[in-house]
């Protein structure tokens, strides 16, 4: 990559892992390359597929020899293939990409854009998406808008530690990432089972986040999306969430950041006595009591986490019929 050219626009490294995405790798990988800005290098990493997954990136690299192929042998776990390719990466900022999700022309082109414009420590610029279902039609927008197409309601900006630690508010593949930052906090935690939760508190202790208020994002939901299987008894995404309340705990500053964080592990427990996961409940209730006594509701629920109640099936039956979005930020469904 030329200096002079990566001064003039800077490079972007969008890294795609892919595990099982056949039927949308190409749709994901078409996205990358027909985006409106020039310095994009895309390296793809096939995280031991096993449908032909990796026989279609192999034919779209051929279209297009400049892409860097990765393709693992047996699943790494996400963070790990991430890691692979941030290794690789040489781009001032870098992108997330999952294999089923698109990216809409001028993403990379407005992003780098305000990032050149900002001032101070920012390392995140973040985005509006619309979900997309299996078939890529639009079923909701992450922030509701208005008529003029902008979010309804405010967004944090810069400082975002403790609104991190209230909730999701951050459609997790709308960001762009500093290079630099990612590794100097070395990339992805590999130990754990996700990578969102742990890289907003590691990063936004120490940096700040921008909004960019433009839907330039699909994300596509599917029933096989990690973020559906946190109801199921044996995941790993709770342990997971468990490890990254420590590390939060540890980066609190002021009683603020502690409620909003004792707000947090109180989802978490109720969390993990739907998905049976009593002992973990109870461990996330001896972390809350370092930083104030459980409510009355969670009391209630780590007293029944000792009586192994079966309640998982009736759990999964009541999310079918009412599910909730993420996000604690309101979402338009379109119909």
């Amino acid at each position: 990559m030329s200096p002079y050219l990566n001064r003039i626009k800077p490079w972007v490294s969008v890294i795609c892992t892919c595990y099982n995405h056949e039927a949308y790798v190409e749709q994901a990988l078409q996205s990358v390359v027909d985006q409106n800005y020039p310095n994009v290098e895309l390296i793809v990493i096939d995280n031991g597929s096993s449908d032909r997954s990796a026989e279609r990136i192999a034919a779209f690299v051929e279209l297009h020899p400049g892409i860097r192929f990765i393709k693992n042998p047996i699943n790494l776990g996400l963070n790990r293939a991430f890691n692979q390719g941030l290794s690789l990466a040489e781009g001032r900022y870098v992108i997330d990409l999952s294999a089923d999700d698109v990216l809409l022309p001028s993403r990379i082109s407005q992003q780098t854009a305000l990032f050149e414009e900002l001032a101070g420590p920012y390392a995140v610029v973040f985005s509006n998406a619309a979900y997309i279902d299996e078939a890529g039609k639009t079923t909701a927008i992450h922030y509701a808008v208005d008529a003029n197409g902008r979010a309804r309601t405010e967004v944090p900006s810069g400082n975002v530690f403790k609104h991190i630690l209230e909730s999701y508010f951050i459609c997790t593949p709308t960001m762009m990432m500093r290079r630099d930052v990612l590794n100097e906090l070395g990339g992805y935690d590999e130990s754990l089972a996700y990578e969102d939760f742990d890289f907003w508190v590691r990063s936004s202790r120490r940096y700040h986040y921008a909004y960019l208020d433009e839907v330039l994002t699909l994300k596509r939901r599917l029933s096989s999306s990690l973020s559906t299987q946190v109801v199921l008894p044996d995941n790993q995404l709770l342990s997971s969430s468990l490890a990254i309340c420590y590390k939060a705990f540890d980066e609190c500053a002021c009683s603020a950041e502690y409620q909003a964080l004792s707000r947090r592990i109180q989802k978490f427990i109720r969390k993990a006595f739907y998905a049976e996961q009593f002992e973990l409940a109870s461990q996330f209730g001896q972390l809350l009591q370092h930083i104030e006594r459980p409510n009355l509701l969670t009391s209630i629920i780590l007293k029944l986490s000792r009586l192994h109640l079966p309640v998982n099936s009736l759990y999964r039956h009541y999310i079918k019929w009412n599910p909730r979005p993420h996000s604690a930020y309101p979402q338009v469904k379109l119909v």
